[in-house]
């Protein structure tokens, strides 16, 4: 029977890498992405590169509660079981935008999207299966918050897109502590990973971008999309990972020597962030897994 990964946001950079990287280790995958032309071409590239690879495209928007709600069912229709999801999209915008919903936009596309997406596949989860959400070293750069107002709109320019980016990482972080605890004796995991400074489109509109990428870009510290992708396909596929749940693993240069976020400790913190977000999206009652 074919192993089955979902990958959100694979059209280009990590999640490109990363759904490449699944489909030479055997997987059938399922790209869910908002654009169709982007969509087709990115899973033509991936049966070009390996050969006998399966790839479809689901389009949905994520910052959009009903689409995520739509493409959870057409995904929950065309796989019996799903072995590898990666919550891979994200977005990092330089000003303020409102969601279809009324939410901050980059909040929804981060954290709310991916939030509901991953309650809605649980059903079909195999009982050994893994997920993967790509977070950020970012989160360290959050704002502060009350759960109340995790996804209210307001203004921010440059400075203060990163940090709603952070606040979006750190929610991220929180949904991953979360989930493992409640998924804990299932066999399912759930872990986050930072890919480290990668060289993609997710920073194109914040000044100076180009300039930084070009300088950095000559040394260790960029990496491509494809080193940035190793992480997450470790946790997806090795045995190394099998049980384990609720780590962040991060593959930013001196990471381990930076002070930890103190609310990552915060469980009644963490716990307020998932009933909140339950609320905004409407998640009914706790966890169900199965049909």
């Amino acid at each position: 029977m074919d192993k089955i990964a979902i990958v959100t946001g694979a059209t280009s950079g990590i999640g490109k890498a990363i759904a490449l990287g699944l489909a030479r280790k055997g997987f059938r995958v399922g790209i869910v992405c908002r654009n169709r032309t982007r969509g087709e071409a990115a899973a033509a590239e991936l049966a070009g590169s390996v050969p006998g690879a399966e790839a479809e495209i689901f389009l949905a928007d994520l910052s959009v509660l009903q689409d995520v709600r739509r493409v959870a069912g057409e995904l929950r229709e065309r796989y019996p079981r799903v072995d590898v999801l990666v919550d891979n999209a994200g977005a990092h915008l330089l000003r303020a935008k409102v969601s279809a919903d009324g939410y901050d936009r980059m909040v929804a596309t981060n954290h709310l999207g991916p939030f509901l997406l991953t309650n809605r596949l649980l059903g079909v989860l195999d009982e050994t299966a893994r997920i993967v959400v790509v977070a950020s070293e970012a989160h360290r750069f959050a704002d502060p918050f009350e759960p109340a107002d995790l996804a209210e709109p307001g203004r921010y320019g440059p400075a203060g897109s990163l940090r709603v980016y952070g606040r979006s990482k750190l929610l991220n972080l929180f949904f991953t502590q979360e989930l493992a605890e409640r998924l804990k004796g299932t066999g399912i995991t759930v872990n986050a990973m930072c890919p480290g400074l990668v060289a993609t489109a997710l920073a194109r509109d914040v000044p100076g971008a180009g300039q930084v990428g070009g300088w950095l870009s000559r040394t260790p510290v960029l990496r491509r999309p494809e080193q940035g992708a190793r992480m997450a396909l470790r946790l997806a596929t090795e045995r190394r990972f099998e049980g384990c749940s609720g780590g962040f693993y991060s593959s930013t240069p001196g990471a381990r020597a930076l002070p930890g976020a103190r609310t990552l400790k915060d469980r009644a913190l963490q716990k307020a962030v998932w009933e909140r977000s339950s609320h905004l999206v409407g998640l009914p009652g706790p966890i169900v897994l199965g049909r």
